[in-house]
């Protein structure tokens, strides 16, 4: 069993925190940017809206 603590970690470009590995990421860790789905989807708006306002 592995300690919660030796796990990796990687930051979300999002909101800035860190966020560990979860076995559900087991297959796709090295594609995983985001720490969940809201600042997945709070990115893609924040990006689409500087876009058109230029």
């Amino acid at each position: 069993m592995t300690r919660k603590n030796a796990l990796p970690e990687k930051t979300c470009p999002a909101c800035g925190r860190p966020f560990s590995w979860r076995q559900k990421w087991k297959r796709c860790w090295h594609e995983v940017r985001y720490c969940s789905e809201r600042c997945r989807r709070q990115r893609r708006r924040s990006t689409t809206k500087t876009s058109d306002e230029k």
